[in-house]
């Protein structure tokens, strides 16, 4: 084979295998949600629509959390301070188990006017698995703390997940696709020991009968 045609059947050969990795590499379904919050504020009930992106990253034996709100959910009638409103929130785990993660995040960086919808800063928070398999991610209950008063947002109209990822529980092993578990040798009891030591027994019978049987024609044939 010449260098040429060698250089490439090995090229083919890497894309191929490649190939084959991202295939079987769980991939992370990731989606910005719209969740409609309802929300009990000090002034009454308020509502407000924000779309939701969770995404997760790989720390240790466990997941980092990041929920990023693309629009504010609330609003206050006075201005708030830079750092007067603390904020927090829940993710919903499903999938191969049910959890609650609480996530948390920084202070607001800047003054927010009167009247102006509120930006949540990033949430962040840690999921450690308590199984493999496929998780789903929610958003959950918000919770917003501002000037000694608190805000729960509840959403309302039962978002679908913002997140779905193949997980790996400490410690385990994430279930791989079309994996199929390992044979097993059949196992053998009492009874089929006595079989097997009958059938042995037999054949050594048998064995013990054609030497005799042999050595008997033999010596037949001698006398003759």
């Amino acid at each position: 084979m010449s260098d040429r045609k060698r250089s490439t059947a090995l090229a083919l050969a890497s894309a191929l295998a490649g190939s084959a990795v991202l295939l079987a590499a769980p991939a992370a379904q990731a989606a910005v949600v719209d969740v409609a919050y309802d929300c009990k504020t000090p002034i009454g009930d308020k509502s407000a629509v924000s779309p939701i992106e969770i995404k997760a990253v790989k720390e240790g034996g466990g997941y980092k959390l990041t929920m990023s709100f693309q629009k504010g959910v609330s609003s206050s009638p006075i201005e708030l301070g830079k750092g007067a409103m603390s904020p927090s929130a829940v993710i919903q785990v499903g999938g191969a188990e049910k959890a609650s993660v609480p996530v948390s995040g920084p202070s607001n960086p800047e003054a927010v006017p009167a009247d102006t919808p509120i930006k949540i800063t990033d949430l962040s928070g840690t999921y450690t698995p308590g199984k493999s398999g496929k998780a789903t991610f929610t958003a959950g209950v918000l919770t917003i703390k501002a000037m000694g008063t608190t805000t729960t947002c509840t959403p309302g109209n039962s978002p679908g997940p913002s997140l779905e990822l193949e997980v790996t529980a400490p410690g385990g092993s994430a279930p791989q696709p079309g994996a199929t578990a390992p044979a097993t040798l059949p196992q053998t009891g009492p009874a089929d020991s006595a079989l097997a030591l009958g059938t042995l027994g037999a054949t050594v019978l048998l064995s013990g009968a054609a030497g005799v049987l042999w050595l008997t024609r033999r010596g037949g044939r001698a006398r003759s």
